[in-house]
């Protein structure tokens, strides 16, 4: 009788492992999402100076610029890769402390409040739920990800240094390819896909 071979890649094992992490990270990830939550609300409802709506006014045109003529294929590519390289930062660089991760959560969950109460001035309240599915599976993306870099910058804590920051990295790279990226190709799909529609 032939033995199995047992250097195949396991992806039954792999993936429990990445939702073992996870759950490990659990703290982590609800922290980056109190952050993100909490400083969408302050973007949404704090006054803030014309000089600074006019910044965020012209980077969105220079964005609707770059997205405009683009096929529905090609929207979808360009959504992905911004998003794969927001939360693949995110994540890497958490290993200084985690200060990255936070920092980029603070600054999106801003951003996106500040520019919810632009979009319903412009258009009523009711417009935000039109905006929910491009979020349902991009955010959760994000915030594991972040969550992953905050996880990962903890290895300064722990006695073990080297062996935490090797363990932490290996743990983070596999939830971000077999957790994260699934959830991106599906948010870049519904993104793209509903912009080119609506466009």
């Amino acid at each position: 009788m032939k033995k199995k071979n047992k250097r195949g890649f396991d992806f039954k094992k792999e993936y429990k492992l990445s939702w073992d992490f996870l759950k490990e990270s659990k703290n982590y990830i609800y922290s980056v999402i109190a952050i993100f939550f909490g400083f969408a609300l302050i973007g949404y409802f704090m006054p803030v100076s014309d000089s600074f709506r006019d910044y965020v006014l012209k980077f969105l045109q220079e964005l609707l610029m770059q997205t405009e003529g683009l096929s529905q294929f090609e929207m979808i590519n360009f959504i992905f890769w911004n998003n794969i390289q927001s939360g693949f930062m995110g994540m890497i660089f958490g290993f200084a402390l985690g200060v990255f991760p936070v920092l980029a959560t603070l600054a999106n969950g801003y951003f996106l409040g500040f520019v919810a109460s632009l979009v319903v001035g412009e258009s009523g309240l009711s417009i935000l739920w039109k905006l929910v599915p491009h979020g349902i599976f991009e955010l959760p993306a994000i915030f594991i990800s972040y969550g992953m870099g905050m996880k990962f910058g903890s290895f300064a804590f722990e006695k073990k240094k080297l062996e935490k920051f090797k363990e932490y990295f290996w743990n983070s790279l596999r939830v971000f390819i077999l957790v994260v990226l699934p959830l991106l190709v599906i948010a870049a799909v519904i993104e793209g896909s509903l912009i080119s529609l609506l466009g």
